[in-house]
């Protein structure tokens, strides 16, 4: 065979595979989209002058306007106490395409935040540092080049495009299926909840759902700024009224695309669908969720079984490691291959845990409007089973 066949065959193959992933939506870029049906691509860097993000597929006829975008975006924002980065951003959203008179028109919505209260100035003195724990050396072994500004596009300035996009997938999912996406703070460093509210939840800026234990948890913060450290977190996201039979086996399991989506939060070092690892010492016998035409009898599976949604409440839980930015001295190499010390100054959380809650539920209805777009394609001629089972006692 001539090297002219050996390349046009090469080209062919490469040419049918990139057809069959624009079919199957898998299309060959640079991940910065997530989603297939309900895609969403977002842009920016945490110090460039504005971040945005483009919707794709959001179905038509949803109202939405631009305050609706302000809740959620001040929950997760930094600089509303003293616990997070002091970083104010008005974080004002603009409604550039997809929408008319108020209205989603099934074109794409492109939404754009402006950077406000960025201060480059702060990392001038580590531009050419690896700090510890942070992405700048991976992003210089990928890129040959970095914007050392706030961690640029690793930032999690970057999240607030999800929770933006979220916003609309929330309202969807509300209206079309009385779903509700909420989440809460399980842990903080070596705390752990005393009791349990959802009432309580959303009155401090923890996510904290035992409003008692506050001013443990504002003494704890207290001390760890003052010394300068840093602390993990877990978060804890429940689901309810999703309808059973969501989710694609076996490459596009619900629960595997809940992981999927939750471990791409930043700090992310962790994920547990239901049970998770408590799953490793549980006997068969307890871990079944029996089934009684009356409901489930438990749910150590997290409402989801095979990949597909059973009804139940869908149960995640995410790990988030200590913040890594820290003014405490540490040890490091620069770009020119010199072991230098490092100390990063600037505005930094000393538990980006606190405000992670808003961006795991942007995460889990991102997946959940997809995954349901999705299984509308394809099933929408399918009838409701019998017997239908209640979400019973899980």
């Amino acid at each position: 065979m001539s090297c002219f066949a050996v390349l046009l065959f090469c080209f062919s193959i490469r040419e049918e595979q990139a057809a069959r992933a624009v079919t199957s939506g898998e299309f060959l870029m640079s991940s910065n989209t997530f989603g297939k049906l309900f895609s969403v691509t977002t842009f920016g860097e945490s110090h460039g002058p504005a971040i945005g993000c483009v919707i794709d597929g959001c179905p038509p006829g949803l109202e939405i306007a631009p305050e609706e975008f302000r809740h959620d975006l001040r929950r997760r924002a930094t600089g509303l106490s003293r616990h997070t980065s002091a970083r104010r951003e008005k974080d004002e959203v603009e409604i550039l395409s997809g929408v008319y008179e108020g209205v989603t028109t099934g074109t794409p919505i492109a939404l754009l935040i402006r950077n406000t209260d960025a201060r480059s100035k702060d990392y001038d003195n580590i531009a050419k540092q690896f700090r510890p724990g942070h992405a700048d050396y991976s992003y210089w072994q990928k890129y040959g080049i970095r914007d050392p500004r706030g961690g640029g596009r690793s930032s999690a300035r970057e999240t607030t495009m999800r929770v933006a996009a979220a916003v609309i997938a929330k309202k969807w999912l509300a209206q079309r299926h009385g779903i509700s996406v909420r989440g809460f703070l399980a842990q903080l460093g070596p705390i752990v909840p005393q009791g349990f509210d959802w009432n309580e939840v959303e009155t401090n800026p923890f996510f904290w759902p035992c409003q008692a234990q506050v001013p443990e948890l504002e003494a704890y913060m207290d001390m760890l700024r003052k010394s300068g450290d840093s602390v993990g977190a877990r978060v804890n996201i429940v689901v309810d009224n999703v309808p059973p039979g969501w989710g694609e086996p076996v490459f596009g399991k619900l629960d595997g695309e809940l992981a999927g989506a939750l471990m791409g939060i930043n700090a992310v070092k962790g994920v547990e669908i239901g049970d998770g690892f408590a799953s490793v010492i549980q006997q068969g016998t307890m871990h079944r969720d029996e089934i009684r035409l009356e409901g489930f009898l438990s749910n150590h599976a997290g409402g989801v079984l095979g990949g597909i949604s059973t009804g139940q409440q869908i149960r995640a839980s995410i790990a988030l490691k200590p913040t890594s930015s820290l003014r405490l001295p540490g040890r490091t190499v620069d770009v020119d291959g010199n072991e230098v010390g490092v100390v990063t100054k600037g505005r930094h959380d000393p538990c980006v845990g606190i405000r992670a809650t808003p961006i795991a539920e942007a995460m889990a209805a991102l997946v959940l409007i997809d995954q349901a777009l999705r299984h509308r394609a394809q099933c929408a001629d399918v009838e409701i089973m019998c017997p239908r089972i209640p979400r019973g006692e899980g």
